[in-house]
Order: structure tokens, then sequence, then C-alpha cells
């Protein structure tokens, strides 16, 4: 029987590093639990898919979010445009506004947002300052609101926590910005993730920001340092640089770590400010467990030990890139009559069995890389980071199985019939869309095994005179990328 304080939540965000391990505490928490998404397929292969009532709706469009909040009795609110490109704080100022109105005309009992801590007497970041706007527009709402305003959060796969892991794990000595000496106030995913569930059910009075933190005060210096003795690692030397802007550390970050420069920036200019808590009146509500906040060694140590058992249940990279392209698929009706579609289709028969096909298939890129050409592929991932894009960095959350939805280096995965197909959808910067998909099918034969046929197709669709161009400056080297990788492919199936 459900809980008699259960109520009916309405999570947005979902596909993000919060949402999707939000939904889940939600549930075991005894709540319904309804999830807002511009794309439903994205959610299908969450362990949690079939327990939750989906609401098609884009965070922009008034309608939709309204009839998304119909019955809900909380809504949380966890959209923000980090790295969304010079246009970001209109988005969030608007996307705000969408849900205030939403949830006031729906009744809504109560907001809830997960913001960011608020420096005193400081000069805001861009970022720090729409995150602010934001929870004052969801405050000015007319709806109870709960903004619980956290720094970084530690936790597997966490945007934060990826970048102080690569930093620190690959750079023996580091010359560092000054920000590098701002104190900070880090919390666990974990106790974010409590806060969260506990707020749905404040009394209806309270109406208000709350900061939420850990146990320590530290600067990233001595984040990094702690790291490293967690980690197991020699001690970290760090020689402080003032000339650093933020541009650079942005770029200088994604150079070294997995986060691309675009989300970066904000990262990078948040930490100029002192973000400590300056109460803990949450404990009021929300108690502190009885053995106390995680601490930064335990959150850190629980977080690589995830990393290590491939455990890791969402990534930053699990929300769509700021400006990666999206549009319709290139077998949809509506690109009949509309731009031209340049094609790479390759077909190769082989006689490994079928799932051993698919395994290869399933398990490609990341540490495993493309099978083809690695020198090809390195050189463009960086160049993708060149200009900004993601690169070839992001890898993998699971080694061997992919999820709809998941980041799969510079590709997302749009499309995934297990055992049969997989489509992915290019993120790296291009002036046009693409597409790379793997079909396996088994072709019977009468009396006997039969074989196994692959079929490999690239797509592009180009973006003017640009576009065109990038085609046919790249088409000399396919035979070599695409050709060596389905070959590559069926040899790695029939000797595994």
């Amino acid at each position: 029987m459900p809980s008699p304080d259960a109520k009916l939540c309405l999570v947005t965000g979902a596909t993000g590093y919060i949402g999707g391990r939000l939904v889940p505490e939600l549930l075991a928490a005894g709540h319904r639990v309804r999830v807002m998404t511009r794309n439903p397929d994205r959610i299908r292969d969450h362990p949690w898919a079939g327990q939750v009532e989906v609401a098609r709706a884009d965070a922009t469009d008034a309608d939709q979010v309204a009839a998304a909040c119909a019955g809900v009795e909380v809504v949380y609110y966890l959209i923000h445009a980090l790295g969304g490109g010079p246009g970001f704080e209109e988005t969030d100022r608007r996307t705000a506004r969408v849900m205030a109105e939403a949830a006031r005309t729906a009744g809504v009992g109560r907001l809830v947002h997960l913001g960011a801590l608020r420096p005193q007497d400081e000069e805001l970041s861009p970022h720090l300052r729409s995150r602010t706007e934001v929870a004052d527009i969801l405050l000015d709402s007319g709806v109870p609101t709960a903004v619980l305003r956290a720094a970084v959060v530690l936790g597997s796969g966490s945007a934060s926590f990826e970048m102080l892991r690569y930093l620190t794990e690959r750079l023996p000595v580091m010359v560092t910005p000054r920000w590098v000496h701002s104190r900070i106030q880090p919390i666990a995913v974990r106790d974010v993730l409590r806060y969260l569930v506990g707020s749905a059910g404040l009394p209806a009075a309270v109406h208000r920001c709350f900061d939420v933190g850990g146990p320590d005060v530290l600067d990233y210096a001595e984040m990094m340092r702690r790291y490293a003795e967690v980690a197991g690692l020699p001690r970290r030397r760090i020689l402080p640089v003032p000339l650093f802007t933020p541009s650079l550390s942005s770029q200088w970050v994604g150079l070294i770590t997995p986060v691309p420069a675009g989300i970066a920036r904000p990262l990078v200019e948040s930490l100029r400010n002192t973000v400590v808590c300056g109460e803990h009146d949450i404990a009021e509500y929300v108690p502190d467990p009885p053995e106390g906040l995680l601490g930064f060694d335990e959150a850190v140590g629980l977080a690589l030990q995830r990393v290590r058992d491939s455990a890791v249940a969402t990534r930053w990279a699990s929300a769509s890139v700021p400006g990666a392209p999206s549009g319709p698929l290139p077998t949809d009706p509506d690109w009949a009559g509309g731009s031209s579609l340049y094609v790479d289709d390759r077909t190769r028969s082989t006689d490994a069995d079928p799932a051993a096909v698919w395994r290869v298939v399933e398990g490609i890129g990341g540490e495993r890389g493309w099978y083809s050409f690695p020198l090809a592929w390195q050189v463009r991932g960086l160049l993708d980071r060149a200009v900004g894009g993601v690169g070839l960095r992001r890898g993998r959350r699971d080694p061997d199985r992919l999820h709809a939805g998941d980041a799969l280096d510079f590709w997302r995965v749009e499309e995934l019939d297990r055992g049969r197909l997989l489509r992915l959808r290019a993120e790296m910067r291009l002036p046009g869309l693409a597409w790379l998909e793997f079909h396996v099918e088994h072709d019977a034969a009468d009396g006997g095994q039969g074989t196994t046929t692959l079929r490999q197709r690239a797509t592009f669709a180009p973006h003017g005179l640009a576009g065109n161009a990038y085609w046919w400056a790249v088409a000399a080297f396919h035979g070599i990328v695409f050709g060596g990788m389905i070959k590559g492919i069926a040899r790695a199936a029939e000797n595994p």
C-alpha cells in the first residue's frame, strides 16, 4: 500500500545527472513520479522507466509544461543551461518563468529547486548570477518553494567530480589559476539526494532558500591534494599563476579533462567565488543521518569505487550537450524534398554468431576505440575539442552495455534495439547533422548455422555550402575509416 505521505512528484531534467538519480530515490521513498522530457526514448532504458509516468514536454512550451504539471503535488525543477552559450541566461530565465506560471495555475503544492550557493559581497559569475535569478523567479511564483543551494557536488559522473578527478590524476605538477585558493564547501551527491527527497514533505509554510553542504570547507588546491591521497596517488604540487583568465582556464580544463570548454567555463567562473554555507537550517526539517554528513574523503572514495566497479548511475554527459545538433531522423518524412543526404553504406558477412557481433557493436568506443585508424579518430577528437566540442574524452558510462540517451565519445545513443540496431547521433561540431548506424542480421541457412550480416551506415545532412564542402573534404578517408571499422568489428567478433 502506498504511504499516506506519498505524493505525485514531477521531476524535470530526469535525463540529467541529478534528475536521473533522484527518480529512483523518490520511488524508494514511496512517492509516485512523473518525469518531464522532450524525448521519452531517452529514459526508456533506465531501470525505473516502467515505474513512472512520462510527460513529453519542452521546458519552453507553456502549454506542454502546464499539461505536465496537472495534478502534481511537488515539482522538482532541475533545469539549467550550463554551458549553453551566450544566451544561456535568457534561456534560464524563460524556462523558469514558464514553470513558475504552470505550477501556480495547476495548484502545485511545492516547488523544489537545486540551485547554487550565493557568495556574500562578491561579484557573481554569470553562471551564479543566472542560478540566483532562477531561484528568485521560482520564489516569486506564488507556490511554496524550497531552493537548496549547493556548491561542488561530489559523486561519480558529476562534471565537478570528473574535472577534479582528471586534473589531479593527469597532472602531478599543476600550473593553476588563482581560483584554486577560493574557499568551497562541497557536498556528496548522496546527501544532496536525501535533502531533495526530504523536501517533498516540507510544511506549506516553508518558503525560502536553504544552504546545503558537507562537513568540510576546503580550497580547490586542498581538494586536489586530498583527492590524490584518497586515490593512492603521489602528492601533487600546485603552482598558482595569476594570469589565467576564466576563458584560458576553461580551455585548459577542456584540454586536460573530458569536460568540454563550454561546460568547464561556468564551472571555473563559479570557482572564483567563495561558496560556503551561511546556515544549516535544512536540518530542522530533514535531519542529518546519525552517522553525520559524508565528508570529502568519504565522498571521493565512494565515487572512485563506483567508477572502478563501472556502476556510475548517471553522468554529466547524460544531459544533452548545449549546441549539439538536433533535428529529424534521416528516415523521417520531413526529409523528403528537403536537404540532400550523403550516405556511406557498407555490408559485411561473417561466420561469427550474431550475439558475438552484437557484443562488439555495443561495446564500441571508449577504451576499446572504433576498430579502425585510431590516429584519425584521435585527431578528429582533438579538432573537435579545439573548436569547443566534446571530443572523445567523454568515453562511455558502462564498458559493455549502452542505453538510449547515453553519451558515447562524441556521439549520443539515439536508438537501441538490443541485438539488432544501434543508431548514434553525432555531437561533435559539424556543419550539418550526422548519424552512424549498425544493423546485425542473422541469415539462416537450410540445415546449417548460417551467417551474420553486419550493415553499417554513416549519414550526413549538410548545412549549406560549408556542409557540402566538409563531406567532400573527408570523403577520401571514408574507405580507411568506415571500411576499416566494419572489417575490424567483424574480425573482433570472429576472434573474441
